[in-house]
């Protein structure tokens, strides 16, 4: 297997302080990583270099074969999909759903003149069929729920047919019937043997989805620990992780994590 992403010595400084300090880490084909860690570990900073709009200070990042300040990174993105806060500002909230993913074929955020080809339209309604959003391809994009925002947003994200697949916090805000419907569709999607490779930035280990084989686990910009969800996803590991005496368990094909009483 090919490395999809390889991050050697990788550091990211601004203003004197590291939100990534000397990551090396790897990412083969067909590989499904969730990048775990508090707020401010540097999840978000990893999957900003991952989708090429963040380079490093130091170290390499090569991103599909394609080492990050040596390529036209304009040839590189559509190779890439990316679903997340960032991306959802960026769109238009007049559009419609099924415009919204449409849009992302000719790597705009806009509709503006084009014709989209009968094949972009079957395709774009898939996805989105996929997703359970066919009974809202006309709704407005700004008139959706969270969740319905959300899994627009990873339709639009596949829609390129990119090698990698980046999640940037999927479950955030949703309730509990919305995360566990995602994390359902998530499963089925990381389970799809000709799905890209896919990496997940979450708080929770309750919104790892089945199917997800690694984990990354950060602390204040340094790797904790990576390596395979069942070796690395421990008690120990997540304490450390969090700063917290912290029990993980795995039910079935599901994570849950709590901590301990206070004594």
């Amino acid at each position: 297997m090919s490395d999809v992403l390889e991050l050697q010595d990788v550091s990211v400084v601004r203003e004197g302080r590291a939100l990534v300090d000397q990551v090396s880490w790897s990412v083969k084909e067909g590989e499904r990583w969730v990048i775990l860690g508090p707020n401010g570990a540097g999840k978000t900073t990893l999957l900003n270099i991952a989708s090429s709009y963040l380079f490093p200070s130091k170290g390499t990042a090569t991103i599909l074969g394609e080492t990050l300040g040596k390529v036209d990174v304009f040839e590189l993105r559509p190779r890439i999909g990316m679903a997340g806060i960032a991306m959802a500002e960026k769109l238009p909230k007049s559009q419609t759903v099924l415009q919204t993913v449409l849009t992302a074929a000719y790597g705009m955020t806009a509709g503006w003149q084009e014709d989209y080809e009968d094949i972009d339209e079957q395709r774009a309604r898939a996805f989105l069929d996929r997703l359970g959003m066919s009974a809202y391809l006309d709704r407005k994009f700004g008139t959706l729920s969270e969740g319905e925002r959300k899994r627009t947003l990873i339709a639009r994200a596949l829609m390129t047919d990119p090698e990698l697949l980046l999640l940037d916090e999927p479950a955030a805000g949703l309730d509990l019937g919305g995360r566990e419907d995602l994390v359902r569709r998530l499963g089925r999607l990381a389970r799809d043997p000709i799905a890209p490779s896919m990496i997940m930035v979450t708080h929770h280990v309750e919104e790892i989805a089945p199917g997800f084989t690694h984990v990354l686990m950060i602390r204040q910009g340094k790797v904790l620990a990576a390596g395979p969800l069942e070796l690395e996803l421990t008690s120990r590991n997540l304490s450390l992780c969090f700063g917290l005496p912290l029990v993980v368990e795995q039910v079935g094909d599901r994570w849950t994590a709590q901590g301990l009483p206070m004594g």
